[in-house]
């Protein structure tokens, strides 16, 4: 099962304060593990909100909203998408992760939805437009 693990923002990450460096070596320690592990797909840190924009769809209307953005702890500050094999095993993973934050933060850890979860016949309809898209590339 794939997971997106969710790092909630802070003021400090909203701020645009860089990790400290031992901040930085320990969670290249723990990318390392996930890699290692088969579970790492992929990741990064986010800027703040302020480097960001947000669409808001109303109907056929859209608008464009600039950050920064408010309640800070809703929104992120990085991501991971792993490879597990349930939601226990990425608990545990996440449990084992370095605060990624100076202060008190929070991981978040959501599934992927899957084609198989909207049904055999729309599976069998993404892998075989997935499959064509591939062949298109170079």
């Amino acid at each position: 099962m794939r997971v997106m693990v969710l790092v909630k923002a802070t003021e400090d990450s909203e701020r645009g304060t860089p990790p400290s460096a031992e901040m930085l070596k320990a969670m290249g320690r723990f990318n390392d593990e996930l890699i290692a592990a088969g579970v790492l797909v992929t990741g990064d840190g986010l800027k703040p909100s302020s480097a960001g924009k947000r669409i808001v769809f109303d109907g056929p209307d859209r608008t464009v909203v600039d950050g920064p953005f408010p309640a800070t702890r809703e929104l992120g500050a990085g991501f991971w998408l792993w490879e597990v094999e349930d939601m226990d095993e990425a608990v545990a993973w996440v449990k084992r992760c370095p605060n990624p934050m100076p202060g008190p933060s929070e991981i978040e850890i959501r599934p992927v939805y899957e084609a198989a979860d909207f049904g055999e016949e729309f599976a069998v309809e993404l892998n075989e437009r997935l499959a064509r898209l591939r062949e298109r590339r170079p």
